[in-house]
């Protein structure tokens, strides 16, 4: 059974995670311990709230994510996602992980359309040989809760969603990948898709 590291800085519903990832069969230990984070299988980042927060929660960890890495499967969920990217224009500009390459951005406001973004929405897949959406339809809903969505390249961006525009809705870099969505909330997609990551990638 895989060693799941769910990554606990301060922020975010873990323990609704950490059930997901046990349902997909992931042996799974919440920390905040740096050489608990290293000695994992699998290693998850989830996360809700503002963006300079949750880095400046996750300081005393960042150095282990960026080792393990290089060798070991990281999952952002949410915030956890956006993290990963190399920076972010919420509450003014700031620095990411960058393991991911691109930002995270504002939605402009438009007649019609509320922000955040919250509720079922579809994944449209874009590479559907990634191992993390194995087994997934062309398009799948999901469940959102977001106000700033992620703009990557087109290498990076696994699915998109529309809502005022595209974004990146699943996204990967080597041995990073990232939802924003959640998917311990996304029904049977949604565990498809943590099975994956345990099982898959």
């Amino acid at each position: 059974m895989e060693r799941v590291a769910v990554v606990d800085y301060g922020l975010g519903n873990l323990r609704s995670v950490s059930r997901g990832l046990e349902r997909a069969g992931g042996l799974v230990r919440l920390t905040a311990d740096p050489e608990e984070v290293l000695a994992a299988d699998r290693i998850v980042l989830p996360g809700v709230g503002a963006f300079h927060e949750g880095m400046a929660q996750l300081q005393p960890l960042v150095v282990s994510i960026r080792t393990a890495v290089e060798t070991v499967p990281v999952l952002g969920i949410c915030l956890g996602m956006q993290m990963l990217l190399e920076s972010s224009e919420e509450h003014g500009r700031h620095r990411g992980l960058g393991l991911v390459p691109g930002e995270v951005c504002a939605f402009p406001r438009m007649p019609g359309y509320k922000v955040p973004h919250m509720g079922w929405n579809t994944l449209r897949i874009e590479q559907a040989e990634d191992p993390l959406l194995d087994g997934l339809a062309p398009e799948e809903y999901v469940y959102f809760v977001h106000s700033f969505y992620a703009r990557t390249g087109p290498a990076e961006c696994l699915s998109s969603t529309e809502y005022i525009r595209s974004f990146s809705s699943t996204v990967r870099s080597k041995n990073a990948w990232g939802v924003q969505f959640h998917p311990e909330k996304s029904s049977a997609v949604g565990l498809r898709i943590l099975r994956n990551f345990i099982e898959r990638c």
